[in-house]
């Protein structure tokens, strides 16, 4: 029996040689060993971060009624945020190898530690890396308060709504102020709605319990100002640091149309944008600044990424697929001016302003 070898690129469809490409950078990365589990690293880092909640904790106790407390409150939002670039790691299969253990890793470091939804999440970003930036398929980019495309034609809308809408760039970051409260709530409607939900009862225990606790704490030790302050700083700076960290990542890239095929590496690398910056900017970002490569494999550990970039750039440069790259201070601008090139285009291109002030 002659062995079965792969047909010349010549006579190969573009599907198959778009197949054939992705699978030839997988088995390069796969050689590099460099998708093995970090258990170290990802254990030193669940003991630091619960150290350094179990610190703020205290702090908001030992400090009591005093305004230093928004600066507790302040860390307290940094120190979340990397929680859930913790969170989002497990959810992607990145630390452990069984899925099981993953799932509760999920469950109490998104669910328990930062009172936010895993399976809400999930469901969700899921979505999101099979067809990133595609009209229809990409929850993030549906339109809501942000207008991200124009796929469905001018959005028609009046009054504040349509100012807001001309200048969303410029508000962008501003609304991110609200992102905080946003993803909590979101959670809870899902978890005690009726979507499907994994572990209900486990996700409304756990959640119920972070916040009813994180609630009484702060009410307990703080006056009543200073209590709703201390949740508006840490709500507000969580909010603005997890957009700030997610927006630049697809955000003012190509959007995909409805019924567009395209293959499995060509939407993960032209859809995808990286932040320069090296490890500083891989810290601080949970190493999601090297989004490209986050996608085109997304279970292996966020700190392998760096090491397999300059691999990914050259196969990319060598199989003419456009791989982005900006510095972080870029990729704002670009979202700031995308999205008001989005908003002004979402006005209905028949209605007149003389007869829009007379209204």
């Amino acid at each position: 029996m002659t062995p079965t070898t792969a047909p010349p690129a010549a006579t190969m469809s573009v599907r198959e040689r778009h197949v054939s490409e992705f699978t030839a950078l997988s088995q390069a990365v796969s050689a590099t060993g460099l998708m093995e589990r970090r258990y170290g690293h990802y254990w030193t880092r669940f003991f630091v971060l619960t150290g350094l909640l179990g610190g703020l904790v205290a702090a908001v106790v030992l400090i009591g009624h005093s305004w230093w407390q928004l600066l507790v409150a302040a860390a307290l939002a940094v120190v979340l945020g990397q929680v859930m670039f913790l969170g989002h790691d497990a959810a992607h299969r990145q630390i452990f190898r069984s899925g099981r253990w993953n799932d509760w890793a999920s469950l109490v470091i998104a669910n328990l530690y930062a009172g936010m939804s895993y399976g809400w999440w999930q469901h969700k970003h899921s979505r999101h890396h099979a067809k990133p930036n595609q009209v229809g398929a990409d929850p993030d980019i549906e339109n809501d308060v942000v207008i991200f495309h124009n796929e469905d034609g001018p959005s028609g809308r009046r009054g504040i709504a349509r100012w807001f809408t001309a200048r969303q760039g410029w508000l962008f970051f501003p609304l991110l102020l609200l992102e905080g409260l946003n993803l909590h709530v979101s959670g809870v409607k899902t978890i005690f709605g009726r979507g499907a939900v994994k572990r209900r009862p486990v996700e409304i225990a756990f959640v119920t319990l972070r916040l009813g606790g994180y609630l009484a704490l702060v009410f307990w030790f703080l006056p009543p100002l200073m209590a709703f302050a201390f949740l508006a700083v840490q709500l507000g700076i969580f909010g603005v640091y997890m957009g700030a960290v997610f927006a630049p990542n697809h955000k003012g890239m190509p959007i995909v149309a409805k019924d567009a095929k395209i293959d499995f590496l060509r939407r993960q690398v032209l859809m995808s944008r990286n932040i320069s910056g090296g490890r500083t900017m891989s810290f601080l970002t949970g190493g999601l600044s090297l989004q490209t490569e986050h996608h085109l494999f997304p279970s292996m550990p966020s700190p392998n990424l760096r090491k397999i970039q300059p691999m990914v750039k050259q196969f990319c440069a060598d199989h003419r697929v456009h791989y982005t790259e900006t510095t972080l201070l870029q990729s704002y601008g670009i979202v700031v001016r995308y999205l008001n090139r989005v908003g002004l285009a979402a006005r209905d291109p028949f209605d007149c302003p003389l007869a829009s002030q007379l209204r």
